[in-house]
């Protein structure tokens, strides 16, 4: 007879297998390869250096990349918060069938691939692109405006890209809130954005934080959105290790910028979620 404290380890397997095949092998793989060294001439060379991290942290461009990366991730996060947070309550005070309707419009664009989303964004960021002409129609500016290749663009494309996230965070925070609540602040004189703001707002804030962690997490490690609105001129890290491995040929260069990436988001991820779950752990359970 199989021993009950086996079973779990068995029935868990198969998904451990593809989870280690899939997922640890090829970390560990970026990992192992960052420690190589190369040049031009030979290629790859299988030799322990901390050449590749040591040129990272030294040369100013490499921060530059860093900086821009996880800046426009925090931009786009609070941006989300802001958008997300007000499309998710405005939709849980619909009533049926409009809140299923609005629901699917504000989840749609998950069901789009981002390239595709990105794409169009691209069509109207250019200096002929409906955003363009508008501005130049009422007079706004005197010539063409473009967005393309710049931090605006790169901001306001993952903004809508990401925003979807938000929402389905904050929505299921707010399926916890008991309406009574609302009912009894404005019954007894609170304004309704009073009302949002010290009563619905805190109540939510797990949602909140949880989905600016999803979102922060996503909008720093996004590639083709930053590849295809950012262009060469503004390279993150994603799109810079992108480079490094296919144009350069520099492999281990480009593993150590996804290893310094990925530690970076660690750090980040887990204390936001240590904060949180200290904060309202104990309040929400």
């Amino acid at each position: 007879m199989m021993k009950i404290s086996r079973a779990p380890w068995l029935l868990s397997g198969p998904a451990l297998t593809l989870y280690a095949v899939f997922l640890i092998a090829p970390i560990a793989s970026i990992f192992l390869i960052s420690f190589f060294e190369f040049n031009f001439k030979g290629g790859l060379q299988a030799t322990f250096t901390l050449k590749n991290y040591i040129e990272i942290l030294t040369d100013g461009y490499f921060y530059e990349i860093f900086g821009r990366t996880f800046g426009v991730a925090l931009v786009v996060t609070i941006a989300c918060a802001v958008l997300g947070t007000g499309e998710a309550y405005v939709l849980s005070r619909m009533s049926n069938p409009w809140k299923g309707l609005f629901l699917m419009i504000v989840l749609g664009p998950l069901l789009i691939s981002v390239v595709v989303r990105t794409l169009g964004w691209a069509l109207l960021f250019g200096s002929t692109g409906l955003i363009s002409q508008f501005l130049m129609f009422v007079g706004i500016t005197s010539g063409p405006v473009s967005l393309m290749y710049t931090n605006l663009g790169v901001i306001i494309a993952l903004t809508h890209v990401m925003v979807p996230f938000m929402v389905i965070s904050v929505w299921a925070s707010l399926q916890r809130i008991n309406p009574s609540t609302e009912a009894a602040a404005l019954s007894l004189g609170a304004s309704q954005f009073a009302v949002i703001m010290r009563v619905i707002v805190p109540q939510v804030m797990p949602g909140i934080l949880s989905g600016s962690i999803m979102v922060f997490a996503l909008s720093a490690s996004a590639f083709a959105t930053p590849s295809i609105i950012g262009g060469r001129r503004l390279k993150n890290v994603p799109t810079a290790a992108y480079d490094e491995f296919l144009n350069t040929l520099n492999w281990p260069l480009g593993s150590a910028l996804a290893v310094l990436l990925l530690i970076t988001m660690m750090v980040v991820l887990i204390a936001a979620n240590k904060l949180t779950e200290r904060r309202y752990g104990a309040i929400f359970g």
